[in-house]
């Protein structure tokens, strides 16, 4: 029997979802959609945006390069806003930053590296990066072959007062060999993996991309669950169980880590406590204050440049 049934009106998803599945399968993979997810979140969101620079760098396997140091020091300020394509260390890295904030990328996971918060990368891990104009950014890297890695993953690494000291005596070219060894054994007594860390694992789905595009753009927007299953023209029970498979978290947990890493993005550009709260969508600093407590462990006040 004919259905009576008027015609439908297309859901406004509909055509996005055609349009992801004409996109180059480079564009699908966990990976891609992570670091596109991210590329601006350590830069001021709706901010004009400077030329982006792209760096590439050889994939080199753990071990596979002699290095002839214990720790070595590094770092830049990156005068353009700049990515750097998926790559890895024959070494172990640890990346902290001097000034400002940046990203770092591996698989579906992104971590947001700070003054306060830098991050082990064990030697062969493939990783991308970005950071902007400005940015300060410092990294050590640890011979394969001399050290042990603090982990077997990516991890947290609370840049204390102690270890930053310690890292900049290496830097120190007039040490002598035993004030380098010395320091380097200083170095690893103290160098451990923190449980506090920024990090967002990045849906990959086309069903939940609308959603990381448009907290990516503005991490303020305040539709809520129900809102982007009538726009997506899902049920609440999909997008909810969406978010717990690919993200490993709630959708209100997750969007708490997006507005935590962007915030951290702003604050140590020194942007006041306030106009960061309203920026990534807090009603006041003291309710920001909280859910950034809750989300990180730390406050706004430990990443506030002044």
């Amino acid at each position: 029997m004919p259905s009576l049934r008027p015609h439908a009106t297309p859901c406004p998803a509909d055509a996005h979802r055609a349009s992801v599945a004409t996109e180059p399968e480079a564009l699908k993979t966990p990976g891609a959609v992570a670091a596109a997810a991210v590329r601006g979140a350590s830069a001021a969101p709706r901010a004009t945006r400077a030329t982006r620079a792209t760096r590439s760098l050889p994939v080199v396997a753990a071990g596979a390069v002699v290095t002839p140091f214990g720790i070595q020091p590094y770092d830049e300020v990156v005068a353009h806003d700049t990515t750097w394509g998926e790559h890895s260390h024959p070494f172990h890295e640890l990346l902290w930053n001097e000034r400002g904030a940046s990203t770092a990328v591996v698989g579906a996971r992104v971590w947001t590296i700070t003054p306060a918060l830098g991050m082990w990368m064990p030697a062969g891990t493939l990783h991308s990066g970005s950071a902007v104009a400005g940015t300060w950014f410092r990294a050590s890297f640890f011979g394969f072959h001399t050290t042990p890695s603090i982990s077997d993953t990516p991890v947290a690494v609370e840049i204390t007062p102690l270890l930053r000291l310690l890292l900049e005596r290496l830097g120190d070219s007039r040490l002598s060999p035993a004030s380098r060894a010395t320091t380097e054994a200083m170095v690893l007594d103290v160098l451990e993996p923190s449980p506090r860390e920024l990090l967002v694992q990045a849906p990959a789905s086309a069903l939940l991309r609308p959603i990381a595009e448009a907290l990516r753009e503005d991490p303020g927007d305040q539709r809520t669950l129900a809102d982007w299953a009538e726009e997506l023209c899902v049920s609440v029970r999909t997008i909810s169980r969406a978010f717990n498979a690919e993200t490993g978290t709630s959708f209100a947990r997750w969007i708490a880590s997006i507005r935590a890493q962007q915030a951290v993005a702003l604050l140590t550009r020194g942007w006041e406590v306030e106009a960061v709260a309203e920026e990534v969508g807090y009603r006041s600093a003291s309710a920001f204050g909280a859910a950034f407590r809750r989300t990180t462990g730390l406050t706004p006040g430990t990443f506030r440049v002044l």
